[in-house]
């Protein structure tokens, strides 16, 4: 594994760092309690936006992670008031309708549950997984990512999706019905079987055919079909670890060494990717930070279940990571509104895809979530939400 001579991050620049975190997250909740937190900010401050967005869990994530560093009621408080807007959304199906469930209702619910014990959280989650497991596809075993069940313009599931199967193996475990499981399973082998290229770099979306046979990987927020999202390679370096964390099996492990592999030969000296890793160097693209804070906490989560010297260039490419992240990307005006982490990028138009421009080199939820989340890893044994 490459490795590098950046400054590794202490325990006690890692405890500044959060406490820091915590502290934005705290001027924030006036702002985002009675309301969600939009995917990404404008001009550094975040817009408040209803319980509609595939996003809008990151920002309960947030407010539970300063409630185990605090133990705060009144971040407790305003979490468990996004619990009630998370259940009262999964039962009058505001917006579910497709993969996102995990996204949604692992950092919010799922957290409220491990951390409170609320029957609510519990049940809202349990919830979000019946409606995921209803976007499967037994022809070609996928989760439909969105769209119409069964179009052919729509027949297709995307890398995001790894970090929505912890849903359902959690649903599993608590309920202990297989079915969730059994979905997990077929959808990661059908993702590792076709959305990973030779090299270890990833396709951000790929369809099947009709018949259940694999298509042709292609791009939505990436720069083209062929290049390298560094947002959707970071879902898969920290998604393949998570289901080996509940599976075991080794071909998710390897999975997670090949594409991280790739990840680090295409890193500038900072080791914060461009928003699309076919620019390495040398270029004006903007940053995503974001992918980085993935990343991290997926090579924490990976040094616990690997050995001896793979386990420590783990640990120490993550405190890399963070330090980088700490030292050159983290805001620290401390405004109402501001998020944790700057030069993010949700959805950059190319020449070559199809997205909607927006959030370019701007504070993104997730963003941040991952970034507490990583910090916290560095401070505690931490449970995982996911």
């Amino acid at each position: 594994m490459k490795t590098y001579s950046l400054p590794v991050m202490t325990d006690a620049q890692a405890a500044a760092a959060l406490d820091e975190a915590v502290s934005q997250v705290r001027i924030n909740l006036p702002l985002y309690t009675d309301h969600c937190q939009n995917h990404s900010s404008v001009n550094g401050i975040y817009p408040a936006c209803e319980n509609n967005q595939w996003t809008c869990g990151f920002w309960p994530g947030e407010v539970w992670l300063s409630y185990e560093r605090t133990g705060d009621e009144a971040f407790r408080k305003t979490a468990e008031t996004l619990v009630r807007s998370f259940a009262d959304r999964i039962d009058r199906k505001i917006e579910v309708d497709h993969h996102d469930m995990g996204f949604l209702y692992s950092p919010s619910c799922v957290a409220a549950y491990k951390l409170t014990g609320s029957e609510l959280g519990r049940d809202a989650a349990i919830k979000a997984a019946d409606q995921l497991i209803t976007r499967f596809q037994p022809k070609g075993r996928f989760i439909q990512a969105w769209g119409e069940m069964g179009a052919p313009e729509n027949y297709r599931y995307i890398i995001d999706c790894l970090l929505n199967l912890p849903l359902l193996y959690w649903a599993s475990e608590t309920t202990g019905d297989p079915k969730y499981a059994d979905i997990a399973h077929q959808h990661i082998t059908t993702c590792l079987a076709n959305s990973f290229r030779p090299d270890g770099s990833t396709y951000h979306t790929f369809f099947m055919n009709p018949d259940g046979t694999p298509s042709h990987g292609a791009t939505c927020q990436g720069y083209r079909d062929d290049s390298f999202w560094a947002r959707g390679q970071a879902w898969g370096v920290y998604g393949s670890v998570l289901s080996y964390r509940y599976t075991h099996n080794p071909e998710y492990f390897a999975t997670f060494r090949k594409a991280l592999d790739f990840y680090l030969t295409r890193l500038p000296d900072d080791l914060v990717p461009y928003w699309d890793m076919i620019f390495t160097s040398g270029t004006e693209e903007p940053r995503d930070s974001s992918s980085a804070a993935i990343v991290a906490c997926g090579l924490l989560e990976a040094a616990k279940y690997a050995e001896g010297e793979e386990a420590e260039s783990y640990r120490t490419l993550a405190r890399q990571m963070l330090g980088s992240l700490a030292e050159h990307y983290a805001v620290r005006d401390h405004r109402p509104g501001a998020g944790q982490l700057a030069h993010g990028t949700y959805s950059k138009k190319s020449p070559y895809n199809t997205c909607t421009p927006e959030g370019v080199d701007e504070c993104t939820s997730w963003g941040d979530y991952f970034y507490m989340e990583a910090l916290t890893r560095l401070t505690k044994d931490w449970e995982l939400y996911w």
